[in-house]
């Protein structure tokens, strides 16, 4: 669809609102758009963002609420706005008055992953020093007087597939930047909860100087290092796409061996690459490609590090 979009004449932004748009309304893997990857109240969500890597303008909103299409109140964030990130029930006011309809987020596909989280004494989920025992039981938790930071060893096993995020990076014929991203987060977050994807560096990063990335993962861990930002940079100073990718994940890994993540990197030039952590159930990262120099969109896979 993005690709579409700029061999009709749309603009780099158009083609990454247009193409992120595409996999909202498919409810791509079930982790974007609406009825998928319900918070612990039931509710889904959704965060997005895009950037314009020419005036390095930005358009997010986060933790939105009844309005189905993320990313294209993302793109009137930097429209009509001066502002870059929206949130909340104040997010989905604004895109009312944008004139994007109210719409139930939830479905019959939701609502069981709901019920089911329920009937397993809502496990797995995102709590930790409280009480009653989080890994037992539902809530509603409160704090433990004394605070433990022993790294949960269920993490890898609860972060595999269960959120992802569609993030997309478009070069211009001219090299000209813009990237985005969407999603409805991790699947029983608390509610309220925002991750990686709506914030500039993190979810994705574009400047038409140097590229473009985007990261999809466990964004409670990934956004604490700017992962896209990070590729970008290295990509300024020289670096092969493919070796900034791989460079951001081992950083990560430093800190987060068993994070659930990859990330994909684009130069000015065109050519690309991607990386991600190698943990159990996770080997392997799929990407599609859409270039002049192939036939027709290409899905590429790379080996985890």
């Amino acid at each position: 669809t993005a690709w579409r979009v700029l061999e009709s004449g749309g603009s780099e932004l158009d083609a990454v609102e247009r193409g992120c748009a595409q996999c909202e309304i498919d409810q791509c893997d079930g982790s974007v758009g609406y009825g998928g990857s319900p918070d612990e109240s039931g509710e889904t969500t959704l965060d997005a963002m895009i950037m314009d890597g020419n005036t390095m303008e930005v358009g997010a909103v986060a933790d939105l609420r009844r309005v189905k299409n993320a990313i294209g109140v993302a793109r009137k964030v930097i429209e009509y706005t001066k502002h870059t990130l929206l949130v909340g029930e104040s997010a989905s006011l604004f895109a009312v008055r944008m004139g994007f309809p109210y719409e139930d987020l939830t479905t019959q596909k939701s609502l069981s992953l709901y019920s089911e989280w329920l009937n397993q004494s809502c496990q797995p989920n995102y709590w930790k020093n409280v009480v009653p025992d989080s890994s037992k039981s539902c809530g509603p938790y409160k704090r433990r007087e004394e605070v433990t930071h022993k790294e949960e060893g269920t993490s890898s096993q609860r972060s595999v597939r269960n959120h992802d995020t569609i993030g997309m990076v478009v070069i211009g014929v001219s090299g000209t930047v813009a990237s985005g991203t969407s999603t409805n987060g991790a699947v029983h977050k608390l509610p309220g909860r925002v991750g990686d994807s709506p914030i500039a560096g993190a979810g994705s990063y574009a400047d038409s100087t140097a590229g473009g990335a985007a990261a999809t993962g466990d964004g409670d861990i990934m956004m604490r290092f700017l992962p896209s930002y990070q590729a970008v940079e290295y990509m300024r100073m020289g670096m092969d796409p493919t070796v900034a990718c791989q460079k951001v994940v081992s950083r990560i890994q430093k800190y987060a061996p068993n994070f659930y993540g990859a990330i994909i990197c684009a130069n000015t030039t065109g050519s690309y690459g991607a990386a991600c952590n190698k943990i159990p159930g996770f080997t392997q990262f799929h990407f599609m490609v859409s270039s002049p120099l192939l036939a027709r969109p290409t899905e590429q896979v790379v080996d985890c590090i």
